[in-house]
């Protein structure tokens, strides 16, 4: 469930009590719940003068790509944030923002909020990521997880084939296309 251990109001050892429909973690002296809800991440399919920008983080294995993604701030929307995160990324400014849809991603507890996005400036890649590859869309092959399942809705609703393959294992961007 989660590594909580004690009560951030009173200090009390937390212990299981009912919580609605299943039990979760709370304050034996009712103080406080641990809900565990899911966290809502922002995931940016980003058009590039007609070609998708695919990324690699630093922590994955190498020919390993997908959708830039990152968390909400508060105060901000999650088109606001999608924006910013693309900012901070890539330094590429959002033009256009437009929902894709809403995926489960119950592996890590968050609900993935899907973007197109179609931007426009010089790629710059943070310190997060270590490299990029532009593909054309009909060469673009979703995985089957949250923000792979993003990119086969897109290619949808654009008449494109989808080709789904396994993540990461047959993940390698190649000569400008996904396998």
């Amino acid at each position: 469930m989660t590594a909580l251990r004690f009560c951030p109001v009173c200090a009390e050892v937390l212990a299981t009590v009912f919580g609605g429909e299943r039990d979760r973690l709370g304050c034996p002296t009712g103080h406080w719940t641990h809900w565990d809800n899911p966290l809502p991440v922002l995931a940016a399919l980003v058009e590039v003068e007609g070609q998708i920008l695919l990324a690699r983080n630093a922590a994955w294995t190498a020919n390993t790509f997908a959708l830039i993604t990152g968390f909400m701030e508060r105060g901000e929307t999650p088109e606001q944030g999608v924006a910013r995160e693309l900012k901070e990324e890539t330094n590429l400014d959002a033009q256009e923002v437009t929902l894709i849809g809403n995926y489960e991603f119950i592996r890590k507890n968050e609900v993935i909020l899907a973007y197109h996005v179609k931007a426009s400036g010089d790629i710059r890649l943070s310190a997060e990521l270590v490299d990029f590859r532009l593909i054309r869309p009909e060469k673009l092959r979703p995985w089957r997880a949250g923000t792979g399942y993003a990119m086969a809705d897109w290619m949808r609703g654009r008449g494109l084939a989808v080709e789904f393959i396994d993540w990461p294992t047959q993940i390698t961007v190649t000569n400008n296309s996904v396998e």
